[in-house]
């Protein structure tokens, strides 16, 4: 187990070195300077000099690289020219929304899916089965921003229940944040939550043919009996895949549902960071966001090691 983690560990070390590379130069190439964007067109070229001196644009690329990168590993992600704060400061604000946010869409999500696909996996062929799988292709189908404006219509406009949009803060009180929450976790969970459903079904039912099933109902193991102690178990290793990917999907892909509530996010700050050409914040944040994609497909490979006792013999 531990030879198979120090494995994957080296192989994340790895990625994010290639991807500090990738986003550095994509940064990089964008045409246009961005101090004078910064400043206007109508800034002179004093102005202009010395904000390229201030963002060090100045230095050779190998230098900047090397600066920004040493600066990552420390914790210090520089100092962002449109807010004058530090940019570990804004994403430690934004953070504590969108990472609750992603959180409370994955739960919703693999609560919903996981019963689902079982349902929609024991009673194959039947008239539920197939109401289940057009319902998740359905929710697959719909656009997620268009199922946030449609909830804001009937549960913000309509019945009054919860807020259109914004977020008060933790301050204001835990249930009133995680209300504020809600529309767009549903929002977020539902083509999430049809996909988790689709794959725990054919998970399932790939599982439900091995051999070692017709040998437990043989032993005298009713069908559910075997389905929850030896075929959910391995259908997981799949359905592991898919909600690891969710959830770097979630944190990082939230960019529309956030600017549809009005949620100060990571999405919307990475969002005002392009519109407004603050490079140092869009470079931290991309930065950010590929590692915590990274290591949450590291933590998915060691949950694989822990499930399947054949990743830990190397096989």
């Amino acid at each position: 187990m531990l030879r198979f983690a120090l494995t994957r560990f080296v192989s994340l070390t790895l990625s994010l070195l290639i991807a500090s590379l990738v986003i550095f130069a994509v940064i990089e190439v964008i045409p246009g300077d961005p101090a004078r964007y910064m400043l206007g067109i109508n800034a002179s070229e004093d102005a202009v000099a010395a904000l390229r001196e201030q963002l060090g644009l100045n230095d050779s690329l190998a230098l900047r690289y090397l600066d920004w990168l040493g600066g990552m590993l420390t914790g210090d992600f520089g100092l962002s020219y449109t807010y004058k704060v530090p940019v570990s400061e804004l994403v430690m604000q934004r953070l504590w929304v969108s990472l609750p946010l992603a959180l409370y869409a994955l739960a919703l999500s693999t609560l919903i899916a996981i019963p689902v696909g079982l349902i929609a996996a024991a009673r194959r062929g039947s008239a539920a089965d197939y109401s289940i799988m057009g319902a998740t292709q359905l929710g697959i189908a719909v656009p997620n921003f268009w199922f946030a404006m449609l909830l804001v219509l009937i549960f913000a406009v309509t019945l009054r229940w919860f807020s259109a949009g914004g977020f008060p803060g933790w301050d204001a009180g835990f249930w009133l944040g995680v209300k504020s929450l809600t529309l767009p976790a549903f929002a977020l969970a539902l083509p999430q939550a049809s996909i988790l459903a689709r794959v725990m079904r054919s998970a399932l039912i790939e599982t439900l043919g091995e051999d070692y099933i017709r040998t437990a109902r043989a032993k005298g193991l009713s069908r559910r009996q075997a389905t929850v102690r030896h075929a959910l178990r391995n259908a997981m290793i799949p359905v592991l895949t898919i909600i690891g990917l969710q959830f770097s999907f979630l944190l990082a892909g939230a960019i529309i549902i956030e600017n549809v509530f009005y949620l100060p996010g990571l999405g919307r700050l990475i969002f005002q960071g392009i519109t407004q050409r603050d490079l140092i914040v869009v470079e931290s944040l991309v930065m950010l966001l590929v590692f915590a994609v990274i290591l949450v497909t590291f933590l998915v490979d060691v949950a694989y090691a822990a499930v399947d006792p054949r990743l830990r013999r190397g096989r």
